[in-house]
């Protein structure tokens, strides 16, 4: 999907305290594509790398990237607990 227009998800504490913006999509120059490294020696299949250009916006900042938006422990107690509820 990246190759589609697909972005990372990034979150940057310094942005959610000054923005409050949590994870979101971004990243640019985005490719996945086959490397070198086989997967299974017998067969051809190989593993693939994904690389993109992300720009920080704030010095000090501690940032992390994720292939999709992550679901917490808590984000499923929630789900289950709405779920209970609900006649």
């Amino acid at each position: 999907m990246f190759n589609y227009g697909m972005k990372v998800t990034i979150y940057s504490e310094k942005k959610v305290e000054h923005e409050s913006v949590g994870w979101h999509r971004g990243g640019t120059d985005i490719q996945y594509s086959k490397n070198n490294i086989r997967k299974d020696f017998n067969v051809t299949r190989y593993f693939y790398t994904l690389t993109f250009t992300h720009t920080f916006e704030y010095d000090d900042d501690s940032v992390f990237f994720s292939y999709s938006y992550p679901y917490t422990l808590t984000d499923l107690r929630n789900d289950i607990s709405l779920m209970e509820k609900d006649a």
